[in-house]
């Protein structure tokens, strides 16, 4: 269909444990590092096991209506629910009970690096709760006899418009602070180069499209933000080393949850650029074309050859021949279908798509209309590619935080001890 989110009940309902999770791997690093948050980090834990019972209820039971349901069985529903019932509701009695004997030490300064990971996870959480509310609401509204409402894309893409702003300055000053306190003094100059990169890059880049726009523009110094914040704590790292050895060499004594870190938030901002050009900039037009025609779109003209009959091993197709035009020359060639299934009776479309790391080309069959002609849609989607490419850098850091030692065993140390007055090595864990 051509889009990347839809906000779908079903797709909301696995969004909650990303979110949440993601609050959940920040509060751990506290919690490691600092031995700060226990008692958050556990309701933390708690909340994303049981979001994720939550979306698997709401997809099998049936409750929602959505695009993607899988229910087939409603007693599948209340087993499920009868489960997230009872194991979330033991677990918060006892996280209520024990939640007294996970005290913190100590108090934190206003600008360390625990106050800004916090303030990352309550965005975090009122992002879950967003979601949640939106997702359930509807539900909760047609239940207690109030009517029907429907909560769509506008009302999600505004609240997290809201919510990313401070999340992204939060996500870019917490690697450039240290543990415990940092005086603002000292990283002053860095946060203002930052800042000034981040603004003039994002309003460059905006305004190279025909029409920019104040939220692109918005969305781009957010995502240049996190690139030059996250650069910077690389070199700042890198330099505090010993000066010895080569930059190269300084590299690769970054530890694989650091390097986890970096490629976390690189990968966000990459994402975060391409949510924005195709959101900003995405272009489309549902157009009546017979075979021989062509219409124009952004540069690019998408001819219409002829429509085929092919028959496929459950399904017969009806697929269109499109040449496809840039500056004069054939750029590619592209065979939307609309399918029939043959035992269901079912229609289906198959878009014809040509992606580029820059830009989508998008075109899809839609019904056959009077005189051999076709209703057709065409996208243009600038760097939609961007969004799966930030997701796959992320990923690839998540494996590079699970590869490090510290999380898979306990650590081993080398420790002196003088027996008889002989100094022997023994490995004990830290």
């Amino acid at each position: 269909w051509g889009g990347w989110w839809f906000w779908d009940p079903v797709e909301n309902a696995s969004f909650m444990p990303w979110l949440v999770g993601t609050a959940l791997m920040h509060s751990l690093a506290v919690t490691e590092k600092r031995k700060a948050f226990k008692s958050w980090t556990v309701l933390l834990a708690i909340a994303t096991f049981s979001l994720s019972l939550l979306g698997t209820f709401l997809v099998r039971s049936g409750v929602i209506v959505s695009v993607h349901s899988f229910a087939s069985d409603p007693a599948r529903g209340l087993f499920i629910l009868g489960i997230l019932v009872l194991l979330t509701g033991f677990s918060l009695v006892l996280y209520t009970l024990r939640a007294q004997q996970l005290k913190s030490p100590g108090r934190y300064q206003l600008f360390s690096r625990e106050v800004l990971l916090m303030g990352n996870n309550v965005f975090l959480c009122a992002a879950t709760l967003v979601v949640l509310l939106g997702t359930l609401l509807p539900l909760v509204h047609k239940e207690l006899g109030l009517g029907s409402i429907s909560i769509g894309a506008p009302f999600f893409n505004q609240m997290f418009t809201l919510l990313i702003v401070p999340f992204v300055l939060f996500l870019g000053l917490g690697p450039l602070t240290r543990w415990k306190h940092q005086p603002a003094s000292q990283v002053q100059k860095t946060l203002l180069i930052a800042f000034g990169l981040s603004v003039s890059a994002g309003v460059l880049i905006n305004f190279t499209y025909d029409a920019p726009t104040y939220m692109a523009a918005l969305g781009l110094v957010l995502s240049a933000w996190i690139l030059i914040t996250t650069t910077l704590e690389v070199v700042q790292r890198v330099s505090a080393m010993d000066t010895s050895l080569s930059a190269f060499e300084r590299l690769r004594k970054l530890t694989p949850s650091h390097w986890g870190m970096i490629l976390g938030h690189l990968g966000f901002a990459v994402t975060l650029i391409g949510i924005t050009l195709v959101s900003n900039y995405e272009v489309e037009r549902d157009v009546r074309m017979m075979p021989g025609e062509s219409v124009t779109l952004s540069g690019y003209e998408f001819a219409f050859r002829k429509v085929e009959q092919r028959n496929g091993p459950n399904y017969t197709a009806d697929v269109g021949i499109f040449d496809v035009y840039e500056s004069g020359d054939k750029l590619v060639h592209l065979e939307p279908e609309k399918r029939l299934y043959l035992v269901q009776r079912m229609p289906m479309t198959e878009a014809g798509i040509y992606s580029t790391i820059f830009r989508d080309l998008f075109i899809a069959m839609g019904e056959p209309l009077d005189d051999g002609a076709w209703a057709i849609r065409v996208y243009i989607k600038p760097f939609v590619t961007w969004i799966w490419a930030g997701a796959v850098i992320m990923a690839i850091g998540g494996i590079c935080s699970m590869s490090d030692k510290r999380y898979r065993m306990a650590k081993v140390a080398k420790v002196r001890t003088a027996v008889g007055g002989v100094a022997t090595g023994e490995e004990v864990e830290a």
